[in-house]
């Protein structure tokens, strides 16, 4: 039945005049298209391509089938077939980050008005020095595994840890990236991070220097930013915020290269939510900052900082 034959949808004899004239649409098409071509606005309407995210994000699953066999395959794998299927796999990942990089390098020519810088070379030596990185990213990976089962008294085993923990994930996505930001990659990095936090409320740049066996607590909320310096064996809680300080104006051209965020030294924890900032802010090795805790001064190592206990009000229901 249409609305026509339908008496009571009420609208037949009500609705008001139309003129069919006047259509919005092309003079909205000539003012976006007049701020785009201007520049006046970010766009991408150039001859050359630019990174797609979705292959990025893609390269993330390859890492992970090679890194982790057996547990993001459709298959089940056996020992003779491992040797094959980290061969094909791997395989995938280096074709795709070469693709990927070529974009991600003629576009940044292409913007900086660069002269050309022979990409599709770059590309290939680019590929090639990541690949050989992931033997060590991976026994990294290990001793992160090894942080969460020792720092979390529920985490029952490495198949957990893979699987289902958020802060392991975007550790793992962090390290993947750092190295393509140590490569001076443009663009793929902060995809992946930001696919990263996407996926878990994690926010960790990939300029960030990292130690050995780092954990995450939970995470939602965690920022690590890009000029942070983060020891061995360090735990942190959720919330926890490794910032600068307030920048003045201007400071994204002038403080680019500056240290702006925290160093924690090694075997520090972090609980829930604290907030330390500044690039010449250091916090000693073994030292605890507690729960809301805002730092802004260094602290020299086997410190406790906490916030002093807060004076609870407790009354009755109608008081």
């Amino acid at each position: 039945m249409s609305f026509k034959d339908d008496e009571s949808c009420g609208c037949e004899g009500h609705a008001p005049p139309v003129n069919l004239e006047v259509d919005p649409i092309p003079s909205i098409v000539n003012q976006l298209t007049e701020g785009f071509i201007s520049k006046r606005w970010s766009s991408h309407i150039e001859p050359v391509p630019i990174p797609t995210k979705k292959e990025v994000v893609d390269l993330v699953l390859q890492a992970q089938r090679v890194m982790f066999p057996g547990y993001f395959s459709s298959t089940m794998l056996n020992p003779s077939g491992l040797e094959y299927h980290l061969g094909h796999n791997m395989t995938i990942l280096y074709r795709n980050l070469i693709r990927q990089l070529s974009s991600a390098i003629r576009h940044d020519c292409f913007r900086h008005n660069q002269p050309c810088s022979d990409c599709n070379a770059r590309s290939h030596e680019l590929a090639g020095r990541f690949i050989r990185e992931l033997p060590k990213i991976r026994e990294t990976l290990e001793m992160d595994i090894q942080a969460t089962l020792d720092g979390d008294p529920a985490a029952r085993n490495a198949d957990e840890v893979i699987f289902s923990y958020p802060g392991f994930f975007a550790v793992f996505v962090y390290r993947l990236a750092h190295i393509l930001f140590t490569l001076d990659i443009p663009i793929l990095p902060r995809i992946l991070s930001e696919y990263a936090y996407h996926r878990t409320a994690i926010d960790i740049h990939p300029g960030a220097d990292i130690g050995e066996s780092f954990f995450i607590d939970h995470g939602a909320g965690v920022v690590v930013g890009e000029t942070c310096v983060i020891g061995n064996r360090v735990r942190l809680y959720q919330g926890v915020t490794l910032g600068a300080l307030s920048l003045p104006k201007g400071a994204g051209k002038k403080l680019r290269d500056t240290k702006r965020h925290p160093t924690i030294e090694d075997d520090v924890i972090v609980y829930a939510s604290a907030i330390i900032l500044g690039g010449d802010t250091v916090v000693g090795a073994r030292s605890i900052v507690g729960g809301n805790v805002w730092l802004t001064k260094s602290i020299g190592p086997d410190t406790k900082v906490l916030v002093k206990q807060p004076e609870l009000v407790y009354g009755g229901k109608d008081e």
